[in-house]
């Protein structure tokens, strides 16, 4: 209760100074740019704060502020004010004009409201610093606890405390085994009977606790059944965690199946008609205005090409797409013509690549034809890397889940790339952990992701990644 006290506190303190840094902000408008102010159509400064007013607090109850929670990504955040604020000023521009008949709002709205969302994010930033030490220093804190063994705990825990502000104190865990690999910072309690005493015992004078992240074996249902019972009568907050089958985790997610509650671990966002209708029109979209753009470039690249190199311009390639079927794909060929192409990946100083090849697969203009490739349909922009036939069957014999890449299109960039899986694969864990972004990518899909991938893309053009080659 005093966790939830603490956050209601930051929440209304959060959202009052939202308030006055919207009026105050208004009043300095009014008076450094008269030129856009609507005070004087209103009849008035005190009408026209009182609308803005009316308008934020209105968008804050659509849009209420987030920063309290403590798993909270900072794209989320620029996303939620944004939102904020484009609410607040349809609101305001929208009572102005009902209001009155003269004053420029339409522009009023859209200078006034990027001024606003600067401000707002820059006042969230330092909210956000404050908050984070507070909780470092151990205030407004959770307590935690974990039952058994599995290594599933273990990846909460390491989720959990990956950001020391989020507050999460964790006592350790009670189990009748170790959990392996399990750090000092989380120590085992006791046995399962331990707990059950404590349970008997709680709270007699002891730590209080917040939270119980649960990781047993279904066929522990009786057991399971006592920890929620203890935990709904004392407050407590219950989380089962599913358990670990394999070295690759797919997230079990629930699904009503008619009454019947049921968990898949395929439930992707893409599985959605409306999902895939949005990529794909932006992808589309995306390729057509990039090859206008390109489509100069494209001449000077093929007579680069074949004065250092005989042989065809473009490189054809079979490769695994959507669902595990082959496609062709298109390359500006980078390498001397060899008859191991189709069987061994590019090293650092290989000797089949020409030197106007090297810097294309550095700068990735040698992708530039997969955007035809995209307008087929066979590739979208972002996606899981099409990896070539002979190590599809390679690694799908190697690695568990490999094939559940294929549930998406292949991209002409992707997740893995841009997070340090790029290039040759010369360890058996490094294609692991390539794959693992991926099946990351496909379960947590969104627009934004696909933008932000784009963006970090197009950074390492101007700054190669030191696996390009």
């Amino acid at each position: 209760m005093q966790d939830i006290r603490g956050n209601d506190i930051i929440k209304w303190v959060t959202v009052v100074l939202d308030w006055l840094l919207a009026c105050c902000l208004l009043i300095v408008f009014d008076e450094i740019l008269p030129q856009y102010s609507t005070s004087s159509a209103m009849n008035g400064s005190k009408s026209e704060l009182m609308v803005l007013l009316m308008s934020i607090i209105i968008a804050t109850f659509i849009f209420p502020t987030v920063i309290h929670r403590r798993k909270m990504k900072v794209g989320w955040i620029v996303r939620r004010n944004a939102f904020l604020v484009i609410t607040t000023m349809v609101i305001f521009v929208f009572t102005c004009r009902m209001m009155s008949t003269s004053g420029n709002y339409i522009v009023f709205g859209v200078v006034y409201g990027l001024v606003l969302w600067i401000a707002i994010m820059t006042l969230r930033f330092f909210e956000r610093a404050i908050i984070n030490h507070f909780r470092s220093e151990g205030k407004n804190s959770r307590t935690i606890i974990f039952i058994g063994n599995d290594p599933a705990n273990l990846n909460v825990y390491k989720e959990l405390m990956s950001d020391p502000a989020t507050g999460y104190r964790v006592l350790g865990y009670y189990s009748d085994s170790v959990i392996d690999g399990a750090p000092a910072s989380l120590p085992k309690m006791g046995s399962r009977d331990d707990f059950r005493k404590f349970m008997e015992e709680y709270p007699n004078g002891g730590i209080a606790v917040e939270e119980i992240y649960c990781s047993l074996s279904h066929s522990q249902a009786v057991e399971l059944r006592q920890i929620m019972e203890f935990c709904d009568k004392n407050v407590i907050r219950f989380y089962y965690v599913p358990r670990i089958f394999s070295n690759i985790q797919l997230s079990l997610r629930p699904e009503k199946f008619g009454d019947t509650v049921i968990f898949t671990n395929h439930h992707e966002p893409l599985m959605f008609l409306g999902n895939r209708v949005m990529k794909r029109l932006f992808d589309i979209a995306f390729s057509s205005m990039v090859l206008v753009m390109l489509s100069p470039l494209f001449p000077i690249l093929a007579l680069i090409i074949k004065m250092q190199s005989k042989g065809p311009v473009f490189f054809k390639q079979l490769r695994t797409g959507l669902n595990g079927e082959s496609f062709m794909c298109y390359k500006f060929r980078s390498m001397h013509v060899n008859a191991d192409a189709d069987k061994i990946q590019a090293t650092k100083h290989d000797p089949r690549k020409f030197p106007f090849g090297n810097f294309m697969r550095k700068t990735n203009l040698d992708e530039l034809p997969q955007f035809l490739n995209v307008l087929k349909g066979d590739m979208s922009i972002v996606g899981p890397r099409p990896h070539m036939i002979f190590h599809t069957e390679k690694y799908s014999a190697l690695i568990d889940k490999y094939m559940v890449r294929h549930f998406s299109k292949p991209g002409i960039t992707g997740y893995a790339q841009v997070t340090g899986f790029r290039g040759e694969t010369e360890e058996l864990w490094q294609m692991e952990g390539r794959i693992q972004k991926d099946i990351w990518y496909i379960e947590n899909w969104s627009m934004w992701l696909d933008i932000k991938i784009i963006f970090m893309t197009a950074l390492s053009i101007i700054r190669p990644d030191k696996a390009a080659y």
